[in-house]
């Protein structure tokens, strides 16, 4: 199974995180599929690949609470509803 989660970079106490497409099986910081964004919780910064994002889900990808959280306050489903 594939997921859509969050993966740690950064300095420490300074965290910043991907958003990265991984094989459930694999550690946090494992080998990942793609990256399709980036989230820096201290500057409140989103940054999404939406058509792969979209792509990704399509195919079945399940985001974590954590990465739908972060898309739902993106408006990333709201694009996704109207189309």
């Amino acid at each position: 199974m594939v997921k859509l989660r969050l993966k740690r970079c950064g300095k420490k106490q300074r965290a910043i995180y991907q958003i990265v497409v991984i094989d459930v099986r694999s550690r946090r910081e494992g080998r990942d599929l793609g990256k399709v964004g980036f989230y820096d919780p201290i500057k409140n910064n989103i940054s999404l690949n939406v058509p792969a994002i979209r792509s990704y889900l399509e195919k079945g990808a399940q985001p974590t609470e954590t990465v739908h959280d972060i898309l739902r306050r993106a408006e990333f489903f709201k694009e996704r509803t109207l189309t």
